[in-house]
């Protein structure tokens, strides 16, 4: 494995192109010896590598419950015995232990006949895979809305402790919301009150045409688009960072497309500030060692004689191609839009503070220098990097508001404004969408589905829905954000 874990205390490792089945003494596998009566089970990941036919039972296990396990250590990466530092555990995770285990279950996708939800402590909960296969045909046709999961973080704010019910009110804060950020995202099913959570990807590999249309040829199984809160309310700036080009997130770790972000203001307070490009008069070499004299002295720079900063209101939109230095000020609630790569992010500058753990947070100016765009300074961030909202349709009561994204991103975004009812086409796309002013509302696909979405609540319409109504449920305009491939 150590070809694709980089070296110890780094970040970020590579995608393995490795098998389950290299884990394994193959000739030991190819020589089990089973009894000839009786009932034989086989247990473990990697059980149904046995040389055996018999029917198979997935145990699938959330992601985030995962990380939580690792962090009690209960729960450790494939095969080990030695434990390591949870970022050594997590860089395993993501760039091995989950690429090969994807690839193992869609491999072994026709002989599964029980999937099981391995997350509860005292019991567990399943169905036949014929059973999820029909609640996932149903999702392929109609809204869908993931589990999203909270987390904490040194800069995290309290604006989705107040607004979202159900959050633990006792957590020290919370950074992010994997609102749809699939990797790491669940569906979740429920019959007679029992539920059972299946991973996301269990929906793109049985149904990636119905969900992307024509994209899939393009993204294949891989959900192309993210929504995530970054949540700085009464909490602090964001780190000074940028993300990596397609050519360097290739060579150097495995991905297929890169972290092009965009953020959206959900809510801000007065005087709120979003960093974004330099100023123009940036020299290259003395903002590096302004960067690398920070670290070494442990000492605050002003990083406003290098990066420019722009007041930030509601529903204003920022764009941050691959290469851009950027980050949130404190007092935001930003939807960011992105690209789905979500761990590839190079900290140039983190205000002299630690994390949470007590610990200096990594830096990375090697790589952000290898990456960063300097060309995107003075006017001209002003001019390509701050969308220039429109409207570009109207009728009785609705509008459709374009918040054009840089050339450089793939995806496009609308925002839906209406005080009744509007109706849309999917055109062959899939469509990422959230609420992001009014109460509710409620979504009804052609098929007579319907699905109420809260305020700030993340929701999906597959290409093969064809149409779809958004109904507004409150007494004020409702507003829409969609996002799709364009």
């Amino acid at each position: 494995m150590a070809p694709f874990l980089g070296e110890k205390g780094t970040v970020w490792g590579r995608r393995t192109t490795l098998t389950l089945k290299d884990l394994f003494d193959a000739n030991k596998l190819d020589n089990i010896q089973f009894p000839a009566t009786g009932i034989t089970l086989v247990v473990g990941a990697g059980a149904a590598l046995a040389n055996v036919q018999a029917p198979v039972v997935y145990v699938d296990l959330p992601k985030n419950e995962l990380q939580y396990r690792m962090r009690a250590r209960t729960a450790n990466n494939l095969g080990k015995s030695q434990w390591d530092d949870n970022q050594e555990t997590y860089k395993r995770f993501y760039f091995v232990d989950w690429v090969l285990l994807n690839a193992h279950k869609q491999s072994i996708l026709p002989a599964i006949e029980v999937i099981a939800d391995g997350q509860w402590k005292e019991t567990i909960s399943w169905a036949t895979q014929a059973a999820v296969s029909e609640g996932l045909q149903q999702l392929s046709q109609n809204a869908f809305r993931v589990r999203p999961w909270f987390e904490a973080g040194a800069w995290g704010g309290d604006w989705m402790k107040e607004k979202i019910t159900g959050l633990n009110k006792e957590e020290v804060n919370y950074a992010w919301s994997f609102e749809m950020i699939v990797p790491e995202n669940g569906l979740v099913f429920e019959s007679d009150s029992v539920l059972l959570e299946v991973a996301f990807d269990w929906l793109m590999l049985k149904h990636a045409k119905e969900v992307l249309g024509a994209d899939e040829q393009r993204f294949g199984t891989d959900f192309p688009i993210r929504f995530d809160f970054l949540d700085t309310f009464d909490g602090g700036n964001l780190s000074i960072q940028c993300h990596p080009s397609v050519q360097y997130i290739r060579e150097n770790f495995g991905e297929t497309i890169t972290q092009d972000e965009t953020y959206y203001m959900l809510d801000c307070k007065p005087g709120a500030k979003v960093y974004l490009g330099f100023q123009d008069d940036i020299d290259p070499a003395a903002f590096r060692a302004a960067l690398e004299g920070s670290v070494a002295k442990n000492e605050a720079i002003d990083i406003e004689q290098y990066v420019q900063v722009f007041e930030a209101n509601r529903h204003d939109f920022f764009l941050i191609p691959n290469g851009t230095v950027h980050s949130s000020g404190k007092d935001n609630l930003v939807l960011e839009i992105s690209a789905t790569p979500y761990i590839f992010t190079f900290k140039m500058y983190d205000w002299v503070r630690l994390d949470l753990n007590g610990k200096p947070r990594p830096i990375n100016i090697d790589h952000a220098f290898r990456n960063l765009d300097f060309s995107r300074k003075g006017a001209r961030v002003q001019e390509e990097l701050i969308s220039k909202q429109s409207v570009i349709e109207k009728g009785e009561n609705w509008q459709l508001v374009h918040a054009p994204t840089h050339k450089e991103h793939f995806y496009d975004v609308h925002r839906l404004e209406f005080d009744g009812e509007v109706t849309v086409e999917t055109a062959g796309k899939c469509h990422v969408l959230m609420l992001v002013e009014g109460e509710s509302v409620v979504v009804e696909t052609a098929n007579g589905f319907r699905q109420r979405y809260n305020y700030a609540e993340t929701f999906a319409i597959p290409a093969a829905a064809g149409s779809y109504r958004i109904i507004n449920e409150g007494g004020a305009t409702a507003k829409v954000v969609k996002a799709f491939v364009k």
